[in-house]
């Protein structure tokens, strides 16, 4: 590869953690991953009853996606509504920019997300947590606010708290909610993971989630891609928005054509993130000997890919015949309908 060219692979579950009480994050943003301008995230693990503190992002909207354990949100939006909902794996959930929300596990495994952000730029400096709010302004301020004295508010906890440990919730206590009492969907909530997927049999699957399932979502659209050993999520691009990916499970391959003969490829296995630019074409390729699962981020709350399948089989034999400059034995080879997922031919002795 080109050694001026980007890359677009960033190992992310190997880098230094944040770590408090409860609490384990890892983050990328554009300052370690030059690639990704549009799009950010955090791999974040939260022991039972912990919490990420009570904060809110100035400059980026937040998408969730619960790989492990059982989660609770609290959310403030600007009229004042207060939203408290329940996730399990592959469900989602979406904060506009500024709404303010924490997040707690409330199972008794500790619990795994992953979050993704429309802004590559997004960092801890534009995340403001209520524990570094209330104790940076004057005593005298915090204790008018919060209707305590100030000897009261001197006892709180003074700096960012970022992670802390609670008592984890009771479901008989009201703190929590049991599943089954809950809506399927609600407005900070959609359960992505049930879903009937799109599936191409032997190949894989694919579920996405835009603003039309989940109309709070208005800049990020989530998907979840499931591929065969063998197979190839086929070559394709999405026209507007640029793509994030988290590698939940398997080895894969992934190319990126920049046009003009540059073109990059990196193999990815369980943790690593890539990145792709909006309109450029790629592919993504199950290498290993058991499924692939990756998560993809779309900084678009409407979803748009072309697939290469799609456009070959629209065009007249003639077009084709011409642009490649191959006869009807080749081209009668080519796709006849839209692939998606391409699965492992089995190679004939």
């Amino acid at each position: 590869m080109d050694k001026t060219l980007p890359h677009f692979k960033y190992e992310l579950e190997k880098k230094e953690p944040r770590l408090g009480p409860g609490g384990i994050a890892r983050g990328v943003s554009v300052k370690e991953f030059e690639a990704s301008p549009n799009l950010a995230g955090v791999s974040m693990h939260l022991d039972p009853g912990a919490i990420r503190e009570l904060h809110w992002h100035a400059n980026a909207a937040e998408w969730g996606y619960v790989l492990e354990g059982q989660m609770r949100t609290t959310v403030i939006d600007p009229e004042g509504h207060v939203s408290v909902d329940i996730f399990n794996p592959g469900d989602v959930w979406y904060f506009p920019r500024g709404f303010g929300h924490v997040l707690q596990c409330i199972s008794n495994e500790s619990c795994h997300f992953i979050l993704i952000f429309d802004n590559g730029d997004f960092s801890e400096d534009h995340t403001f947590s209520i524990t570094d709010f209330i104790s940076s302004v004057p005593a005298d301020i915090a204790a008018q606010n919060l209707g305590i004295t100030e000897e009261e508010v001197r006892k709180l906890y003074q700096g960012e708290a970022y992670f802390a440990q609670c008592e984890l919730p009771d479901i008989r206590s009201g703190l929590s909610t049991a599943r089954g009492e809950i809506s399927l969907v609600s407005t900070h909530r959609y359960p992505l993971g049930a879903q009937q997927p799109i599936t191409v049999p032997g190949g894989g699957l694919q579920k996405v989630v835009t603003q039309k399932e989940f109309p709070i979502a208005k800049t990020i659209t989530g998907s979840i891609f499931e591929i065969e050993p063998g197979g190839l999520r086929e070559m394709h691009w999405h026209p507007n928005a640029d793509e994030w990916q988290y590698y939940i499970q398997g080895r894969a391959e992934m190319g990126v054509f920049l046009a003009e003969e540059q073109f990059v490829k990196d193999e990815f296995e369980k943790g690593d993130v890539g990145y792709v630019p909006m309109g450029a074409g790629h592919y993504i390729k199950n290498i290993g000997s058991e499924k692939l699962i990756v998560l993809l981020g779309f900084n678009n709350g409407l979803y748009e890919a072309i697939d290469l399948s799609s456009w070959i089989s629209g065009n007249p034999k003639d077009i084709l015949k011409g642009n490649f400059g191959v006869g009807d034995d080749i081209v009668d080879q080519f796709p006849k309908s839209d692939q998606l997922i391409i699965k492992q031919k089995i190679k004939s002795e």
